[in-house]
């Protein structure tokens, strides 16, 4: 399931991420703050994933009544803004560049890595609108100023630090939807596999070497298997290879960002 951040009304839920909601002039005095219903849903979210947030499951975790609730936040929409722009007030807010900007950008990756598998819930929501809330303002000012100085025109800035971003999403989204596979299904990714492999070497037995010889090649040479694993690791296969794909990855990437700053010209040329 896919979500969508900004659906909700736009005044209303700005004012809300912003901190500019009026409280009510009228009713009893307020026995709740939008701050703790947030929070609420946030540890519903981690603990049960996205789909289990409901109005009225938050409300049962706070001791309230779901109409209660439509007193502070006017509906799950501008809630689900608020959860993510109040997790990402989790990430730091500034990396130091004594060691340069490449050290700063790994940190900065390894931390959006950590974040991700604290609130895999995030990955459900889609990344093509913004929450615009203070707090995703200040990740990306932050991941701005990694690279900022280095020579890069102003959208080349704006690229670097998008497709870092999106690299390191779309790493962690693999772990998540194998736990949410394994949720979903009861079986988990080895068991999946291991039930598979059988038949599938019935069914590719003639074929690997001439129709797969790449493939057929690289699995004599183990390039599939984990050799250096530490055999006290139990986490799945899928997460351990997503693992070291992701720092694989994140080094080549970084590689080629270097590569481009390099080949920029001075500052004071023509």
């Amino acid at each position: 399931m896919t979500e969508y951040a900004g659906r909700g009304d736009p005044r209303r839920t700005l004012e809300l991420l912003w901190g500019r909601a009026e409280p009510p002039a009228r009713g009893p005095r307020q026995a709740l703050t939008v701050d703790e219903i947030v929070a609420a849903a946030i540890a519903v979210a981690d603990a049960e994933g996205l789909p289990a947030v409901s109005m009225r499951k938050v409300a049962e975790r706070l001791g309230k009544s779901a109409m209660g609730l439509y007193t502070y936040v006017p509906g799950k929409a501008e809630l689900l803004d608020l959860m993510l722009d109040t997790v990402l007030g989790e990430l730091p807010t500034d990396y130091p560049l004594d060691d340069g900007w490449r050290a700063a950008a790994e940190r900065c990756a390894r931390d959006g890595w950590d974040f991700y598998e604290r609130h895999p819930w995030v990955l459900q929501v889609s990344g093509t609108r913004a929450a615009l809330g203070p707090h995703e303002f200040d990740v990306y000012e932050t991941q701005l100023r990694i690279f900022d100085g280095l020579g890069l025109s102003p959208v080349e800035l704006t690229r670097v630090v998008g497709v870092l971003a999106s690299f390191v999403r779309g790493s962690a989204k693999t772990v998540s939807d194998a736990w949410a596979a394994e949720q979903a299904t009861g079986v988990s990714d080895d068991d999946w596999w291991n039930a598979r492999n059988p038949v599938l070497g019935e069914m590719t037995a003639e074929l690997w070497d001439t129709r797969y010889p790449v493939s057929a090649r690289l699995g004599e040479a183990q390039a599939f298997d984990q050799l250096d694993r530490d055999p006290d690791d139990t986490s799945p296969y899928l997460v351990r290879d997503a693992l070291d794909t992701f720092e694989f990855g994140l080094q080549r990437l970084l590689d080629g960002i270097a590569a481009h700053i390099a080949s920029r010209p001075p500052a004071d040329s023509p």
